[in-house]
């Protein structure tokens, strides 16, 4: 019999997708043993609801991008393409009900887990692992309740906020984005304010 596939789910905004979602599901990869990291783009983040954003094609576009020619990286569309709002649980769905899914959060999302829609089920399908994000400490996701992996990375201050804001600021982002999604951003004046 064959084994499960072992895949890690990366889900996010993207806006954009920088060089900490690349390292985080590397760390993944290596430290649990998986097979494969889908970078899950949210269509519609309901969370986010409000917050100004680059539009759903231009999120999936710097993804694909940003993983591109990375073998155990997948951009998967299936927020993108589905309608209404993006729920996590949702997305589990749709995923074959033999393969083990890690969902790979940053500490800063697991903290906010009980805020999710449906999240206890999410939880129950899953097994969290958790990033280290620079100011959250790791007792904040503990008390969520929710059963965790801590895994033991670097916590880089790198946030897609912090990107934007310096985009608009007009000072570069080179290096904390793939080459191909500053080519992208450059290109589309993603983040420019003029």
């Amino acid at each position: 019999m064959l084994c499960a596939v072992r895949r890690g789910i990366l889900g996010g905004t993207f806006d954009p997708l920088h060089v900490v979602h690349l390292m985080a599901g590397e760390a993944a990869r290596h430290l649990l043993g998986l097979d494969v990291i889908s970078f899950v783009t949210a269509g519609d983040p309901y969370q986010k609801h409000g917050i100004p954003m680059s539009n759903k094609q231009q999120r999936w576009d710097m993804t694909v991008l940003g993983v591109e020619g990375i073998e155990y990286f997948e951009a998967d569309d299936r927020e993108v393409q589905r309608l209404g709002p993006s729920y996590m649980i949702d997305t589990l769905d749709t995923f074959d009900a033999g393969e083990e899914i890690f969902l790979i959060l940053g500490a800063d999302a697991a903290a906010g887990l009980p805020t999710w829609h449906r999240w206890e089920e999410v939880v129950d399908r899953t097994t969290v692992a958790v990033i280290s994000r620079p100011g959250v400490a790791e007792e904040e996701v503990a008390a969520t309740g929710a059963p965790y992996i801590w895994l033991d990375t670097p916590g880089i201050p790198i946030s897609s906020t912090q990107l934007r804001a310096r985009a608009e600021a007009g000072r570069s982002i080179r290096f904390f984005v793939p080459d191909p999604v500053w080519r992208y951003v450059e290109e589309n004046k993603l983040y420019a304010t003029a």
